[in-house]
């Protein structure tokens, strides 16, 4: 499947158009009386994208009661932690009519639950929404969202570690994470890749190496932006500073 590039100047800008077209996609789909499930992410450009949408204006014409919120990975500390990746997503989640219940937020150190636990409760709690065909064990993703390492890291999958290559669950526990903290939860391949549409975002001159290894198709065990891939479209949001030294005939635009 062919990888398409929305390229913009300024991080500013691309999150805004990663916060718009989010908006759009879900408006879109709860207006048809659709059930929507989209995984957010964390990281810097995640939680700015979240902050835009809190203020975007299309957000109170959506139906948000149809809307369930998931996350692709989480740091497995306690729930008031700054550095979760669900606590800064209240500057979207406050701002919005959604029911608690459609929020599903990965277990937290303070839980009671051990580590391999939190993994199994939120196994659990994404085959609750599974399709009725049984064609997957969890729900699928109208959008996933991820954000990109500069090592070609998505969710808490990291280059070179088994978590990349397991295909027999949905949710793993992260030891020893390469980046702080070192525990943590995440979605695996499989899951990621039964959404209809994952979106890549990637900003600044140090994810630059990242973008071409993954546009160009490297080993998503080495690279996994690189096996990231929805069913309907694999978009690549980046910003001039992440595409300046990409080779232009990986840049295929994006008409959606």
């Amino acid at each position: 499947m062919t990888r398409r590039v929305v390229l913009r100047e300024t991080t500013a800008e691309l999150a805004d158009v990663v916060a718009s077209r989010l908006l759009a996609r879900i408006a879109k789909r709860t207006a048809a009386g659709k059930t929507v499930h989209v995984s957010l992410t964390g990281g810097t450009m995640g939680i700015e994208v979240l902050r835009v949408a809190g203020r975007d204006p299309q957000r109170a014409a959506i139906d948000w009661s149809r809307v369930h919120v998931w996350w692709s990975d989480e740091r497995f500390v306690a729930a008031s932690s700054p550095d979760r990746n669900d606590v800064p997503a209240g500057a979207l989640l406050n701002a919005i009519d959604i029911p608690d219940a459609n929020i599903h937020r990965m277990p937290a150190s303070d839980a009671g639950l051990t580590l391999d636990e939190g993994a199994e409760a939120y196994a659990a709690e994404l085959r609750r929404f599974a399709p009725a065909d049984g064609s997957t064990e969890w729900p699928v993703f109208d959008v996933c969202l991820l954000g990109v390492g500069p090592d070609g890291h998505i969710a808490s999958l990291f280059p070179d570690r088994g978590e990349i290559a397991v295909t027999d669950a949905a949710v793993l526990p992260v030891r020893d994470s390469p980046k702080p903290p070192p525990e943590r939860l995440t979605f695996t391949r499989p899951v990621i890749n039964s959404s209809k549409r994952v979106w890549l975002v990637m900003t600044g001159a140090e994810k630059a190496s990242a973008l071409g290894l993954a546009l160009a198709g490297a080993s998503y065990r080495s690279v996994p932006a690189a096996g990231a891939k929805g069913t309907k479209r694999t978009t690549f949001f980046v910003d001039e500073a992440a595409a300046a030294q990409v080779p232009p005939e990986l840049m295929v635009g994006d008409d959606d």
